[in-house]
């Protein structure tokens, strides 16, 4: 029997460790660092104890890139970075360099390819957002589109410092919130607004009917007898919420309507605990109709918020911090959006009892 040592198992289980890919200016300093400053729009700088400097060059990036446009970043990174990038949680492109030199050609280049830097400070970062119709199933809305679309109106709000303080857009393709749109200064939500469709046909073909039931989180499925005698089912409309949860477990449920899927405007939510307690988005615009490809509705509509907050609110003021500043009246005359039933919050125990801030409280 050999007594020579096993080498270590060797497995694909798990991702590798991230001290791998970290550049070493970054290892070197690691838990280190002392402080960091904003250079320009988008250009970060990080000083370790040691007297080392980190540049971060941070573009904006599509959430959906194509492998021509990665070969392109990684260039980049090669070019000037030592092979460093880096992801943001925004989808926003970081370029990591510990030679200042670097960062106005390194810049250079980035605008001659179509990606614009900035997104720090008091500005619009990138668009946090789902799948959209690309590839979720139940969307009600596109995702990339309507993102592209507006931050082409407000890319001069991403490449400068104008903003009273930073402002956080985000989109979900619908109800079930895969972005952050419950606590964004400015979220777009898409909405369906028709039941799903129940295929009596196809139900007992594709589904498997108690399981179906079950998906429902407000119990609006009800067994009933279909065609023939087999198995069905039927939704009571004021308890579906639209979630398309049905929809997930049994295709013969379709929720997607092409005439009243829309989007919804919403505003004055954040995670920030800065100043005020986190906030929760609340509704500002019930319903715009979908208008691919551009979205000029939802564009002109994001745009004059944007506009609005931009003029009145003071320095480092929050979205919502300022319209409660000012009022919920006032927000609505000023942003020229007409108050309706759809407005009244009558929803109130959750938002009073769930603990949305890390303040410590006696």
């Amino acid at each position: 029997m050999s007594t020579t040592p096993k080498a270590p198992r060797i497995t694909d289980i798990g991702p590798p460790h991230y001290e791998k890919f970290l550049p070493p200016v970054v290892k070197k300093n690691y838990g280190k660092w002392k402080y960091h400053e904003v250079l320009a729009p988008g250009v970060l700088c990080h000083v370790g104890e040691t007297g080392d400097k980190l540049y971060s060059v941070r573009a904006a990036g599509p959430r959906l890139t194509s492998i021509q446009t990665i070969r392109k970043f990684a260039d980049l990174a090669d070019k000037y970075c030592g092979g460093y990038l880096r992801y943001t949680s925004r989808n926003n492109i970081e370029f990591l360099t510990d030679k200042q030199e670097n960062i106005e050609p390194l810049k250079a280049d980035l605008a001659k390819i179509g990606f614009p830097v900035g997104g720090t400070k008091n500005s619009i970062s990138n668009i946090v957002h789902t799948q959209g119709w690309i590839h979720c199933h139940s969307a009600a809305t596109d995702a990339s589109g309507i993102v592209k679309s507006v931050m082409d109106a407000l890319c001069d709000r991403f490449t400068s410092h104008t903003m009273p303080g930073k402002l956080r857009i985000a989109l979900a393709c619908c109800l079930n919130m895969c972005g952050a749109v419950h606590c964004s200064d400015i979220a777009i939500l898409g909405v369906h607004r028709v039941i799903p469709k129940v295929n009596e046909v196809q139900v007992p073909r594709v589904c498997e009917v108690p399981t179906l039931i079950a998906s429902c989180p407000t119990g609006a499925i009800r067994p009933k007898t279909g065609p023939e005698g087999k198995p069905s089912v039927e939704i009571v409309a004021e308890q579906c919420m639209f979630c398309a949860n049905c929809y997930t477990v049994c295709p013969a449920l379709p929720i997607n309507d092409a005439e009243n899927d829309g989007i919804s405007i919403w505003v004055g939510g954040k995670v920030s605990n800065a100043r005020s307690a986190p906030k929760f988005s609340k509704l500002a615009i019930p319903y715009i109709p979908n208008n691919p490809p551009r979205w000029p509705e939802v564009v002109d509509a994001v745009v004059k918020i944007v506009d609005v907050y931009a003029k009145h609110a003071r320095k480092y003021e929050r979205m919502g911090e300022w319209i409660e500043r000012i009022g919920w009246p006032r927000f609505f005359e000023l942003a020229e959006i007409p108050f309706t039933r759809y407005h009244i919050d009558d929803f109130r125990h959750a938002g009073l009892t769930y603990a949305r801030s890390a303040h410590v409280r006696y």
